[in-house]
């Protein structure tokens, strides 16, 4: 037989069950609004990081533009004539890459990588006007500095170690600077390729690739084969990594042979375009590679 209970107590029982009831409605509500916090805050974080990488490309596509215009505008000298048609290919093959990701014509795991070319397309262009503009504003460009944080070191820590010893040397008063920078520049980019596409491995998943005269897959043919690792082979694309690789490696010779022997042949604008277009292509390179 249930319990008999006074008028007394069963109002207090009722107001403790009613306390409960409000405890457990207070706390429902408390986890929704955290829940729903937290949810803002995420579609907060996604769209500022959307609007700030919209941003960028932006940036790139008028930066691009802006130094294509000045280009057109130059009479350079035969000193330049080799990287200038560099520069102009790396360009038509960005645009084809353009057009045609424009055209859905390629998936969107491209998308990124499409923006980057851009970004190097349009560092080409600045490096070359840089190289053969007069009027150069040597401010504080940050030399010293990189913005290569993590892509190296997930390749070799030996990699990272010799960008760093590289923008050390980038300095205008150092006469070794374009032997030490090119050098490990260079080797950097060489590095990247025989770590992540190493000749055996290459030559397994591409037995007709092209190869050296020393019978060792091409620059291309490795390039090739990070491509289809990431499943990124297309011919528009390939040809133009091919490019940009080849474009930084002319900019090499260039900055060799202008440097080699003066401390100041290039300015610090000059300087820190440079490095800007072997850094962002470095990481183009790694993103590729991993």
């Amino acid at each position: 037989m249930p319990k008999r209970m006074t008028v007394s107590q069963y109002n207090n029982y009722v107001r403790k069950l009613q306390r409960e009831q409000k405890k457990a409605i207070d706390n429902y509500n408390r986890q929704v609004k955290d829940y729903n916090k937290k949810v803002k805050k995420s579609v907060d974080d996604y769209n500022r990081e959307v609007n700030a990488y919209n941003q960028r490309v932006k940036s790139n596509r008028r930066r691009l533009q802006t130094e294509l215009n000045k280009l057109s505008r130059i009479s350079t000298t035969s000193r330049y004539t080799v990287y200038q048609s560099s520069v102009v290919t790396l360009n038509t093959y960005y645009e084809y890459l353009d057009q045609k990701s424009g055209h859905g014509n390629l998936s969107e795991r491209y998308n990124r990588y499409v923006d980057l070319s851009e970004r190097e397309a349009a560092n080409s262009a600045e490096v070359f006007n840089a190289l053969v503009d007069s009027e150069q504003y040597d401010l504080d460009s940050g030399l010293n500095t990189s913005t290569i944080t993590s892509e190296l070191n997930r390749i070799s820590l030996d990699l990272h170690s010799r960008w760093q010893g590289a923008i050390f040397s980038l300095n205008p008063r150092n006469p070794d600077a374009a032997r030490h920078f090119c050098t490990s520049a260079r080797e950097i980019i060489t590095q990247i390729l025989e770590i992540k596409a190493p000749d055996s491995h290459v030559i397994s998943l591409l037995p007709d690739c092209d190869l050296t005269d020393n019978g060792k897959p091409t620059r291309r043919s490795k390039i090739r084969f990070l491509l289809s690792q990431k499943n990124l082979l297309d011919n528009d694309f390939e040809n133009f990594v091919e490019e940009d690789m080849s474009n930084i490696i002319e900019l090499f010779r260039l900055f060799n042979d202008g440097t080699h022997g003066s401390s100041g042949t290039f300015s610090l604008t000059q300087l820190s375009k440079i490095k800007k277009r072997v850094e962002d292509g470095i990481i183009f390179l790694s993103e590729i590679a991993n």
